[in-house]
């Protein structure tokens, strides 16, 4: 006999979706901050090819990957309100997984690139032409777009770890905008025009690892690896240690999208709890343990006696 149970259907494991997260309470900011980063960005794009510099290109592409992240994370509100069907039981949320993906092939695309460029003339033996004054320019209209989206953030990023990777994200656009200034500057008193490229290299190998970071989060969660903050040898562990288990198989754990973890397993439970009634405590103190130990509230637990295992195909581990 088996007992299947998602939380939010009965035994008072229901889940609240009424109330927005703090990222949801602040879209407005976010908002303001994906328009202010994304006109600078094309802006950006126009002065890098106006000037000449590699290093207006490598910061545009730099404020891609964080416009990419921003939309990402409001794309999230959006799909998460977005109801189940029978034909999508979790709604879109694998969408903002999907979009995550194509985004950090085309930043890594973009940042490889970036580098190629930037080496190339830096062992090129003619010094590369750079109109100094357009780059200076531009590189000052990307740092006040993003000081701007910095004071939009300032007052709520301790709010959430959207809120504050959206703040250190432009916070690090700064500091990539203040670069290509820089690198302007000594240009144009030096003729040192090769400062461009070394600043486009060290905003490069900013993008680039975070192009792969980014990659190999998405692919593992489209691969329904587990997911990195859960040890399955802990959750196996927690679940033996409850009262009247005797085994546990078939423990799956995956991520749905960012944020949302779900579990599946079967528990081989004394016999005598299917007869006396205990079934359905022994199966909230478990979504207890998963929920208080692990942060899991999305698990499906089937209960079996210990002679189910015959009706069944070789269990996986």
């Amino acid at each position: 006999m088996g007992t299947d149970h998602a939380p939010g259907h009965g035994h008072g494991h229901g889940h609240g979706h009424g109330q927005l997260s703090p990222t949801g309470r602040h879209r407005g900011r976010l908002v303001g901050v994906l328009a202010i980063t994304g006109t600078v960005m094309l802006v950006q794009v126009a002065g890098a090819l106006a000037s000449g510099s590699i290093a207006l290109l490598a910061d545009a592409g730099h404020m891609l990957t964080d416009s990419a992240g921003i939309a990402l994370a409001l794309a999230a509100i959006v799909l998460a309100a977005r109801p189940a069907t029978s034909r999508r039981t979790f709604g879109l949320a694998r969408a903002e997984i999907l979009a995550a993906a194509v985004n950090a092939a085309v930043l890594f695309g973009l940042g490889a690139y970036v580098l190629y460029e930037a080496v190339s003339r830096l062992v090129s033996a003619e010094a590369p032409h750079l109109a100094t004054g357009s780059m200076l320019l531009f590189g000052v209209v990307g740092l006040v777009g993003n000081l701007a989206s910095m004071l939009v953030l300032i007052g709520v990023q301790g709010e959430s770890l959207n809120l504050r990777g959206a703040f250190l994200e432009v916070a690090t656009d700064a500091l990539t905008s203040v670069g290509v200034i820089a690198a302007a500057i000594v240009a144009h008193l030096t003729g040192f025009t090769r400062a461009d490229a070394v600043v486009a290299v060290l905003i490069g190998l900013l993008i680039v690892p975070r192009a792969l970071k980014l990659l190999h989060a998405a692919v593992n969660v489209l691969l329904e690896a587990t997911p990195a903050h859960l040890d399955l040898d802990q959750v196996r562990a927690q679940l033996l240690a409850v009262p009247h288990v005797r085994a546990v198989h078939d423990l799956h754990a995956w991520t749905v999208t960012s944020g949302l973890a779900a579990l599946s397993a079967h528990i081989v439970i004394d016999d005598e709890c299917f007869t006396d009634g205990h079934a359905p405590r022994l199966l909230d103190v478990l979504q207890e343990c998963l929920k208080d130990r692990f942060d899991l509230h999305h698990a499906t637990l089937q209960l079996e006696s210990p002679a189910h295992a015959r009706h069944e195909r070789p269990a996986h581990a």
